[in-house]
């Protein structure tokens, strides 16, 4: 792609990090990217995906500076409960982060099923116990 294009269409669109209505009425995020007529590619969502995980992993070694003593398993589970529901969610979940501590898997596993969030999410919260309990994929 020649960048001079590149560069003059960023400068007439305008980068917006957060969805807006254009003038068409089209929901709009970025330098002008029309989301209702054309979502987002599978490579772009890759992208989200890893740059989201990134974050949540960062908010949870900050708050949890025990996680760097777990499993990649157990690691990841806490990683993606942040993804999932936010830094400030996994955080009331005192019971399971105690017994993570202490390195009481079995109940920090059952602690997680013993939640709303498990309700919501149903099998993938399953499937986290078990790689809590278990400290494996």
């Amino acid at each position: 792609m020649n960048s001079k294009w590149v560069e003059l269409t960023e400068s007439f669109e305008g980068l917006k990090l957060k969805p807006y209505m254009c003038p068409a009425g089209k929901l709009t995020i970025g330098y002008g990217h029309n989301l209702d007529d054309n979502g987002i590619t599978q490579e772009v969502a890759e992208i989200l995906l890893k740059t989201d995980l990134a974050h949540a992993r960062m908010e949870v070694t900050a708050k949890l500076p025990f996680i760097g003593k777990l499993s990649e398993a157990r690691q990841f589970v806490l990683v993606d409960m942040c993804f999932n529901m936010g830094i400030s969610r996994l955080m009331t979940f005192k019971k399971m982060l105690a017994a993570l501590e202490r390195g009481d898997y079995k109940t920090a596993a059952k602690e997680m099923l013993d939640s709303r969030w498990a309700f919501q999410v149903k099998n993938r919260a399953v499937k986290l116990a078990e790689m809590m309990k278990t400290g494996e994929y």
